[in-house]
């Protein structure tokens, strides 16, 4: 992911393959609908390709590749990029899952996937405020430590909203149907995300009162000290917290033993309650998933989607434009 200052710049997807390595790439040409589920979800997959993508509007879709020109389902499109540019690989299947494991398990692991990455992340930035302690700045793009530490709340905010959608889709969709299969689980898993309501409002807090603070004073450091231990403890309470839940609590959604139908609809279910996620925050979800990982979350956010094309050409066009 390179080093912390840069992943903390905020990156079109377009960003994804480094204009160093696209320089003197294969041109690929794409035409198809603009607002299309699968113009969008090609134009996405070659994003992660080093490449350069040149993309024409039209009624059809075809894919264009020097002599080659490729059309047809969503598989054969795919398979024809992962043979023609096959780093990094898009379709290689995650080791934790196989072709049992219910869509909305895999969708669950990989928002725990996403957060702890941005996690990860902040906790960097945070460490680096910390140290510098408005003494010195980092990364110029980032500018004043005052504008710093605005830019730093923003992402935090970003990443709050996320997370608190997560834990709603959790408690609203996910643990009432694996409380079926063990009572009294949902009052345990509630609990667990109660606890941390407190630090992450917390921090929140202290963001805003580093703000207002005169940078480089002994009370400014002190602050920034504070909020990194703060980011540093929700990290590692999340990351056990997943972790738990991937081993003892998920597993017991495969003995609800759902039909397809109602994993269709307890996705669409998770789709309805995390609407954050799905629509202005998208991208920066996305950001937090290799691409095998990004692939697979389109395809359950299509499955998720059912019958409502609309929602779904509106998801996926949002990592595009």
């Amino acid at each position: 992911m390179g080093n912390c200052f840069g992943t903390l710049k905020k990156k079109s997807m377009a960003e994804i393959a480094p204009s160093d390595v696209l320089k003197g790439s294969p041109v690929v040409r794409l035409y198809g609908p603009p607002a299309g589920i699968l113009t969008s979800y090609i134009r996405f997959a070659l994003l992660y390709k080093p490449v350069s993508v040149h993309f024409i509007p039209s009624e059809t879709l075809v894919l264009q590749c020097g002599s080659d020109a490729v059309s047809g389902t969503r598989e054969t499109l795919i398979r024809y990029i992962e043979s023609r540019f096959p780093e990094p690989p898009l379709m290689r299947r995650c080791g934790w899952s196989d072709e049992t494991t219910p869509s909305v398990v895999l969708a669950t692991v990989l928002q725990h996937r996403s957060v702890t990455w941005h996690l990860e992340r902040m906790v960097r930035w945070a460490e680096d405020l910390a140290t510098r302690g408005g003494r010195s700045r980092g990364d110029p793009v980032m500018g004043s430590p005052r504008m710093e530490v605005r830019k730093f709340g923003r992402s935090y905010s970003q990443l709050l909203e996320v997370m608190l959608e997560h834990a709603q889709m959790e408690e609203r969709v996910v643990f009432p149907i694996m409380e079926k299969a063990d009572r009294g689980l949902s009052k345990a898993v509630n609990e667990d995300h109660a606890r941390d309501l407190p630090i992450m409002n917390g921090i929140k807090e202290d963001i805003k009162s580093i703000g207002v603070l005169d940078s480089g004073s002994p009370s400014y450091q002190e602050a920034l000290f504070n909020l990194s231990c703060r980011i540093k403890t929700l990290h590692d309470n999340c990351k056990e917290h997943f972790e738990e839940e991937e081993k003892e609590l998920l597993p017991l959604m495969e003995a609800a033993e759902l039909s397809k139908e109602q994993q269709e609809k307890v996705l669409e279910q998770c789709l309805d309650v995390m609407q954050g996620t799905h629509s202005h925050l998208f991208r920066f979800f996305m950001e937090g998933l290799l691409p095998q990982d990004a692939m697979c979350y389109l395809d359950i956010v299509i499955r998720g989607s059912g019958s409502n094309k609309e929602r779904a050409a509106s998801i996926l066009h949002k990592i595009v434009e």
